[in-house]
């Protein structure tokens, strides 16, 4: 690999991390501050399941949507317009003061994000693939860390009580021509129709048909582990305050505290999970991960306490955070010449289990109760496990064997590996 390949390599990495990062933040100012957004609309108790289930709805027409654009257009064109019409969404969530206007912006917000969150790991798995390491922990790790300063930002304007305007604005200025700039570098492969350039370079993987398409049963288990995963993580991202105070009697001041140490933990675990894939591979770490997390669950449902019950939700968050990022990885292995469709599929089951993941466990839990409710979300993180090993499938450097550096567009003025 030239130096100048090289450079380029090293610049998409960091442009796309960043956008992971913006994407992060971008995702936590928005939910993070319902209550303020319900609150500046009117939006009343029986309405708001509604409009907070459209976004996840309209996010995966927005991925099915841009499976069929980057048959056209690489990928990094989509990120490169999707991303600031995300940013200017929320700044129109906090804008506007009746119910069509909330609605055409949150509406405008799903269907990017759904683009923003294909097209971003479709990149992902094509640096990763240059690298011919694992990488996309890394990349995860970004939006996590992003996640936590929104989530600051947000508390930031709800102690100042800051409009939700005078809170958006900034942030889009700041991040908006940053991601511009950055999007001049994002590197692109051949795993669509548009980037075919570098298609010949690869054999057929384990799910492709003879003409380089997803054989969709392939791709199935890896749909249940992401949407398993997100299940759990929208446990705990919606149901860990009230947990944490109604059932295992916290006060409501500590009650906030387990989100923020998932998120941490989070953060932490996709900071060193990729040292973790290279020196085991990721089928080892997949299995680790979710060990971790269903004794996270454990953990939680048998708590005496708030402290203990805090134990488990760190738990959740090591365990949980690796197997995301590796189900993206594990896509792009097995169709690697229609990656950027196996990722936009895959990705459709993220907000599937993101719609599923907080009615299933409130229903549990008032048909029951909350503490059997959290089993329900571990046994289905533990199928993870009879699927670890499609999580192999053309690993090469990640954990054995040989890959060889794919066909890449390195930015302006960039050539291919």
């Amino acid at each position: 690999m030239s130096d100048g390949i090289a450079v380029g390599l090293r610049r998409g990495r960091g442009a796309l991390a960043f956008s992971f990062f913006a994407q992060g933040a971008t995702f936590a100012l928005l939910v993070t501050r319902i209550p303020a957004i319900q609150d500046q609309y009117g939006i009343s108790d029986g309405l708001l399941p509604l409009f907070l289930a459209a976004v996840p709805v309209l996010a995966g027409v927005g991925s099915v949507c841009t499976e069929q654009l980057v048959k056209r257009v690489r990928p990094s064109r989509v990120l490169r317009w999707a991303q600031p019409v995300v940013l200017l969404a929320l700044v129109g969530v906090g804008a506007g003061d009746s119910l069509p206007e909330v609605a055409v912006a949150l509406a405008a917000f799903g269907l990017a994000v759904g683009a923003l969150d294909a097209s971003m790991n479709m990149l992902g798995v094509s640096l990763q693939r240059a690298y011919g390491r694992s990488i996309m922990l890394g990349f995860h790790a970004a939006f996590s860390l992003g996640g936590i300063v929104g989530a600051s930002l947000a508390w930031v304007g709800a102690h100042w009580q800051l409009s939700l305007f005078t809170l958006y604005v900034p942030v889009a200025v700041v991040l908006l021509p940053l991601c511009l700039v950055g999007s001049w570098w994002y590197v692109d492969n051949g795993g669509g129709a548009a980037g075919a350039h570098g298609a010949g370079q690869e054999g057929f993987g384990a799910g492709e048909q003879a003409g380089g398409g997803v054989v969709f049963k392939v791709l199935l288990p890896l749909c249940l582990v992401m949407s398993f995963a997100y299940i759990g993580d929208s446990t705990v991202s919606n149901w860990s305050a009230k947990y944490l105070q109604d059932v295992l009697g916290s006060s409501d001041q500590l009650s906030t505290v387990p989100y923020n140490v998932y998120m941490v933990m989070t953060l932490l675990g996709r900071a060193v999970g990729d040292a973790g894939v290279r020196r085991f591979g990721a089928v080892a770490v997949v299995r680790v991960g979710t060990l971790v997390a269903a004794g996270g669950f454990a953990v939680v449902a048998a708590a005496p306490g708030a402290w203990v019950g805090m134990l488990g939700f760190t738990l959740l968050g090591l365990g949980l955070c690796v197997i995301v990022p590796q189900t993206f990885a594990a896509a792009g292995r097995l169709f690697p010449r229609a990656s950027d469709a196996a990722i936009a599929r895959l990705n459709i089951f993220n907000y599937v289990g993101f719609l599923v993941g907080s009615p299933l466990v409130g229903a549990l839990g008032d048909a029951w109760n909350y503490r059997g409710a959290m089993l329900v979300p571990m046994a289905l993180v533990l199928v993870t496990l009879l699927y670890a090993r499609s999580f192999a499938v053309g690993a090469g450097r990640y954990g054995g064997g040989h890959e060889r550096p794919h066909a890449v567009d390195v930015g302006p003025g960039g050539s291919g590996v």
